[in-house]
Formats: structure tokens, sequence, C-alpha cells
């Protein structure tokens, strides 16, 4: 299994920026797919997921709800992250995961999102 995530980088503040994570080797829609963050010296926090299987709407941290909004393709097996009005608090390595049971079994090698004020 291979989640491949890319589409960070360095934007100012109040700007937009997309990320994408493709899976291979399991099927978005049998997973939980969820986007997570850690910045320097900080916690991997939980930014929000899509599961597909509940038919839910994706779930997104308080955090970052109202500007971030997670979707899925599933005929790509991607999951994106659309990131609006960024703030330099946003800043981090971002990461997507898949949990097919009861815990987030495989990650992706993070993305730097970085952003100036």
């Amino acid at each position: 299994v291979q989640l491949q995530a890319s589409g960070g980088g360095l934007v100012q503040f109040g700007a937009f920026l997309g990320l994408s994570c493709v899976a291979s080797g399991l099927l978005i829609s049998r997973a939980t797919m969820a986007w997570f963050r850690q910045a320097p010296g900080t916690e991997r926090e939980f930014v929000g997921y899509t599961d597909w299987r509940t038919g839910a709407s994706p779930v997104l941290a308080e955090s970052v709800k109202g500007r971030f909004t997670i979707s899925r393709d599933n005929a790509r097996n991607t999951v994106y992250l659309q990131m609006n009005s960024l703030k330099p608090e946003d800043t981090a390595v971002y990461y997507c995961a898949a949990n097919r049971g009861s815990k987030y079994e495989f990650w992706g090698q993070g993305t730097q999102v970085t952003v100036s004020s």
C-alpha cells in the first residue's frame, strides 16, 4: 500500500492550496481516509477525514472548519484537501492516512505547506 501526497508549497497569508493523496494497493472507498498535519516541535494534529462507507459528510477539525474541505474521487482513488484562507499557523507537513480497521495503518510521506505572513 502506498499513499502519495502532493501539492504542498509556499504561499502567502490568505491564499489557497490544494493537496492530493493518491492511493495504491487499497481502495479509498473501503477505508477511512484522513489528513493530519504536524508543525515543527508539535504533535501530529488531526485535520479531517472522509469515509465513503458511512455516506456521511467529511469531518473537519474545528481549527480548519469553514476554510478546508475534503473531497474524493473514487475513480482516481484520490483524496483531496482544499485549503482556503490559509494562515501562518497552518504551516506544517501534511500527511494523508488510511484506516481500514481500527487504526490509521498506512501513511503517506507528507507534503510541506508553508504560509508566510
